[in-house]
């Protein structure tokens, strides 16, 4: 990162996601294009949305004590986990670290709504002494950044940024950064989300976001002329980071390099991108800037790709604006995981640094009939082998907010 001194490298993954709760499980399903959204019971009456991409086979309670899971929201559950999991994957508990140099950054887009809903049930129906003590505690975003770090005893940052869907990227570009200034050694990064509930689905269908389709497999279609809206989906996704001296100090593992972080804000809309998608564009160009390549470097994009009538164009229209008649070739994952919101950013730069290493570009399933406005190279339907130097990993969020990551083979 150009304007920072030190390199900031990959050494530890974790996922819990639709399509698989490990990181092996969830890549052999998307280069597979297995989709991970089914049919669900949201629990609300005359409700036009019927589907969701929900954890499998999957219990907090084999993986965390009895207690905790009482206490904290799914959200903070799956976000503890999947931390968990990046944690073992490094291996970096089996070194000498300075614990005041290890840090965490973990968010949410929307946070412990599950927690909230089913507290003020508990207060309307039976009195104030009924809420739960650890409802504050227990729904509050920062938390799972909290309670990893009381775990493992890491007194280094201690942060949690919000930013709707854009959070998994934010998290862990503001991650590296506190890695490539020095404040830390490692930093533990990435985003959480457990939305799927009563009121959060309301609120989507009310603003007219959600995928209406009634077969599950067939719902989320990015840049496809049938898409309806995304599908909301659960899920946690997080990254070990860690300074490049220190983790070849300690014979780490790389996955991959970070070299670029860009960020921007449409100053437009609440919650729709601007036609030309200039904000996104923005994000973009100044990630490459940040990374000191050239636009013909970039090998791959996980584009945000949501399924969404303007998201897609205004994507589309942006990865134009940037590349022009070059645009490198493009997947959206969204289109198996459905879109986890929050995690969205953390789980599908997992896969930006998968493709790297495995030379394999997941696809956009569900692609059957183009859009005519969104004429680019989607990778639809199955994956591809190809040689990727450069993976570059999107995220867009409501308020206009916007991140890019780019990762490098190393």
């Amino acid at each position: 990162m150009k304007q920072l001194h030190r390199r900031v490298v990959v050494t530890g993954l974790g996922i819990l996601s639709p399509i698989g709760n490990t990181v092996e499980d969830a890549w052999l399903s998307c280069i597979e294009g297995k989709s991970g959204i089914t049919t669900v019971d949201i629990g609300l009456e005359n409700n036009p949305v019927t589907i969701g991409g929900r954890l499998k086979n999957f219990d907090s309670s084999d993986f965390l004590d009895s207690k905790e899971v009482r206490r904290i929201d799914p959200f903070i559950q799956y976000g503890i986990i999947a931390a968990n999991q990046s944690i073992e994957n490094s291996g970096i508990l089996e070194s000498n670290l300075d614990l005041t140099k290890v840090g965490v950054n973990f968010g949410a887009g929307i946070g412990g709504i599950d927690t909230i809903e089913k507290n003020k049930t508990l207060l309307e129906d039976r009195g104030y002494k009924k809420v739960s003590p650890f409802f504050v505690p227990g729904s509050i975003v920062n938390m799972i950044s909290g309670l990893v770090s009381i775990k493992h005893g890491f007194m280094g940052p201690n942060t949690s940024v919000v930013t709707a869907c854009s959070t998994g990227n934010h998290c862990i570009g503001t991650a590296a950064r506190s890695i490539a200034c020095g404040e830390a050694d490692v930093m533990v990064a990435g985003g959480a989300e457990m939305a799927s509930t009563p009121l959060s689905i309301a609120g989507f269908i009310s603003a007219r976001a959600l995928s209406t389709n009634t077969d599950p497999q067939a719902a989320s279609r990015p840049w496809d002329r049938d898409r309806d809206g995304f599908v909301l989906s659960d899920g946690a996704g997080s990254l070990v980071l860690e300074e490049y001296d220190h983790a070849k100090s300690r014979g780490a593992i790389i996955h991959a390099e970070i070299i670029g972080f860009g960020t921007s804000s449409d100053a437009y809309h609440m919650t729709a991108p601007p036609e030309d998608g200039r904000g996104a564009a923005l994000a973009m160009t100044n990630a490459i800037d940040d990374a000191e390549i050239n636009i013909s470097e970039v090998d791959y994009i996980n584009a945000h790709g949501t399924s969404t009538p303007l998201g897609d164009i205004a994507e589309t229209i942006a990865l134009k604006s940037v590349f022009g008649n070059s645009v490198p070739q493009i997947s959206s994952t969204k289109s198996m995981t459905g879109h986890t919101l929050g995690a969205a950013g953390a789980i599908e730069s997992i896969f930006c640094i998968k493709a790297i290493k495995e030379g394999i570009i997941p696809p956009t399933i569900n692609l059957d009939n183009p859009d005519p406005l969104c004429d680019l190279n989607y990778t639809p339907l199955v994956s591809n082998e190809k040689k990727v130097s450069v993976a570059m990993n999107n995220s867009f969020g409501f308020g206009g907010t916007n991140s890019t990551l780019v990762f490098k083979n190393i």
